[in-house]
């Protein structure tokens, strides 16, 4: 099984916080759609062999286009691709694009999951991160959307400085109140070249404090387990049946292609990303000339990527998988760098798997550096 990721660079307005490549100008909209298309036919003997199961839109914002550019999209891949009779297919879509009507439109299309970029229920958050969209137009989708897609998941952005435990508090208990099956929540981190980033230098908004991430994120654990959803990976929670195939995929090491300028893909030796400019992607993609950086990926390579996504789920790493894949040598050593976080309990280890323990969950990604093979 494998997955298409697919970058649509468009956004109405630059949140404070994203480092993500897009543009503001939707002026090479056509021309972009059309280089799209044109790489997933370029691209399509990459997955020759394989059935794809997940097909998902990400961005930018991918709901600003319109229900036929997005139906033209999976027509290309369903052309050019072998796909299963129902694949998940997830459109990131923000409050603002999702009126009544857009709604009922992509109701009836083949797209069966919808991914809300919420963020927050509060205007003054939604303010601070320059959002496009209003704390009612956020309630307002919810209600409409929770009526036509069984399959929603939503953003919400924890450790915002001005964001009360009371308020995040508040925020989780609206999305339950919707009946929301899936929540991908994140902390909010300063990314280099921002202009959250700029406002923290200069003074103009506080620093994002650890402490009350964490803080936050042990009441996100808390509440989202008393609603029976499963922590399945560090940012993401969800009722059974109803875990991102597509993201999983991912954390599973499957095969997946990322198609549209900035996107990355992988093939478990391989690991390659198209140039992160809109005006060169369309030049190349036009003179039949794929945009992209390839790496090959050395055996420590390939391990790390095992450890830095198994560790994040709830599927853990595996010694017998390591000894089996990447042989004795990498599991005495996984075994090794195992026992300091065993004694500090940030990791539990049980017939022959190693997962983070909650304890250890916010300290996932400096944990798993630990193991890495270098």
């Amino acid at each position: 099984m494998a997955g298409i990721y697919i970058h649509i660079p468009f956004c109405k307005q630059a949140c404070h916080y994203c480092d993500f490549h897009f543009s503001t100008s939707l002026a090479k909209k056509d021309v972009m759609l059309e280089a799209i298309h044109k790489e997933l036919q370029l691209r399509k003997d990459e997955l020759k062999d394989v059935l794809i199961e997940t097909i998902y839109f990400g961005g930018g914002t991918p709901s600003l286009l319109s229900l036929a550019e997005l139906n033209k999209i999976l027509e290309v891949v369903q052309e050019q691709y072998t796909v299963i009779e129902t694949p998940e297919i997830t459109l990131e879509a923000n409050p603002d694009d999702l009126s009544e009507a857009k709604i009922k439109e992509l109701a009836a299309s083949p797209i069966n999951r919808l991914s809300i970029g919420i963020q927050s229920f509060f205007e003054d958050d939604l303010q601070l991160m320059n959002r496009a969209h209003k704390a009612e137009e956020a309630k307002h989708c919810l209600e409409i959307a929770t009526q036509y897609f069984d399959n929603i998941t939503i953003d919400l952005i924890y450790g915002i400085p001005t964001m009360s435990m009371q308020q995040w508090k508040e925020n989780l208990q609206i999305a339950f109140n919707f009946g929301i099956r899936h929540i991908s929540s994140y902390a909010l981190t300063v990314e280099p070249k921002t202009a959250l980033e700029k406002f923290i230098r200069q003074g103009t908004y506080p620093n994002v404090s650890e402490e009350e991430s964490l803080a936050h994120f042990n009441v996100l654990l808390e509440e989202t387990a008393k609603k029976g959803f499963i922590h399945y990976e560090i940012s993401n929670f969800g009722k059974p049946e109803y875990l991102s195939k597509h993201n999983t995929s991912y954390w599973k090491g499957a095969k997946y292609i990322g198609i549209g300028p900035s996107a990355h893909s992988f093939s478990k030796t391989t690991r390659s990303w198209n140039v992160a400019n809109n005006a060169l992607y369309i030049k190349k993609i036009q003179e039949g000339i794929l945009p992209s950086t390839i790496e090959t990926l050395s055996l420590d390579d390939q391990y790390n990527e095992y450890i830095m996504t198994g560790l994040r789920t709830i599927w853990g790493i595996s010694l017998s998988y390591i000894q089996e894949e990447f042989g004795e040598h990498y599991k005495l050593h996984t075994v090794q760098c195992a026992e300091t976080h065993l004694t500090e309990k940030t990791i539990q280890q049980e017939a022959g798997i190693i997962k983070t323990t909650q304890k250890g969950k916010f300290l996932c990604d400096g944990i798993a550096s630990d193991f890495f093979k270098v």
